[in-house]
């Protein structure tokens, strides 16, 4: 793979994706002004759950903003780059455009993972990490080089987690198109991962660990973050990744070898 081309590619992806944003410079402020607001009811709607206990599952309430901070990361992600293009993927089967995606000379999965960038959802990002750094403060957690490795280390993995889950289900709408509303049900889970896992019944501690791994996704960062995760947990999140990402590039390809082309 040419590294070179695809960062090229890709910066004329951001650029383009910029110009189109900024065309309208209002909705900038809009944005911004919205992102503050969901967090401010987010962390309003933690506090209720805290006002009876001082603690939910083991976590302090100043421990729970770091899952919360962790959660507007993961939402800001989606909402920059996962959202925008893997909405895509079902009109271009419906449009046969997917034809035009096929021939082009760059890998395919690239082109439609990355075409498009929501700039609106980089304040989310900012915010979630302003909102971690407070929590640094508040929960005098010390900093050093491993810290800074682990944490983004765990947070990278979830990421890919996150972005597996989602290209995995919006490539079964080469077979299914009307399966693109298990994203929304996707999502639905994933609202439930800024709450300590450990808040939940066993059984659901499991069905959130093996069927939606939303213990990958924000617990493990967050326990991280507090130096509270065992090695084997940072382990097995990278290896839970590495499958992840593996199994939905091999089920894209394999999903290719189905889908019919629009010109055929």
């Amino acid at each position: 793979m040419n590294f070179k081309k695809y960062i090229k590619i890709y910066s004329l992806f951001l650029y383009t994706s910029l110009a189109s944003e900024l065309e309208y410079k209002a909705n900038v402020i809009i944005d911004f002004i919205t992102a503050i607001l969901s967090l401010i009811g987010s962390i309003f709607l933690l506090s209720i759950f805290f006002k009876s206990s001082e603690s939910i599952g083991g976590w302090s309430f100043e421990q729970a903003l770091i899952i919360q901070g962790i959660y507007t990361i993961l939402n800001g992600i989606t909402n920059t780059w996962l959202n925008p293009n893997l909405t895509e993927i079902v009109k271009h089967i419906r449009e046969g455009t997917l034809d035009f995606v096929l021939i082009k000379p760059i890998d395919s999965q690239f082109y439609i993972s990355l075409k498009k960038i929501a700039p609106s959802g980089f304040l989310e990002i900012i915010l979630g990490f302003c909102l971690l750094c407070y929590c640094v403060v508040i929960n005098q957690i010390n900093i050093n080089f491993e810290f800074f490795l682990l944490c983004f280390t765990t947070l990278f993995c979830s990421i890919v987690i996150l972005y597996s889950l989602w290209f995995l289900i919006s490539t079964t709408t080469i077979w299914f198109v009307k399966t693109w509303n298990a994203t929304e049900v996707l999502r639905s889970f994933l609202y439930i991962g800024r709450f300590p896992l450990n808040s939940f019944s066993f059984s659901l501690r499991i069905f959130f660990s093996i069927f939606i791994p939303i213990a990958f996704i924000t617990t493990i960062p967050s326990e991280v973050f507090l130096g509270l995760a065992e090695i084997w947990e940072i382990f097995l999140e990278i290896i839970v990744s590495s499958i992840f990402l593996i199994f939905s590039r091999r089920f894209w390809l394999f999903a290719l070898k189905y889908y019919t082309s629009a010109s055929s």
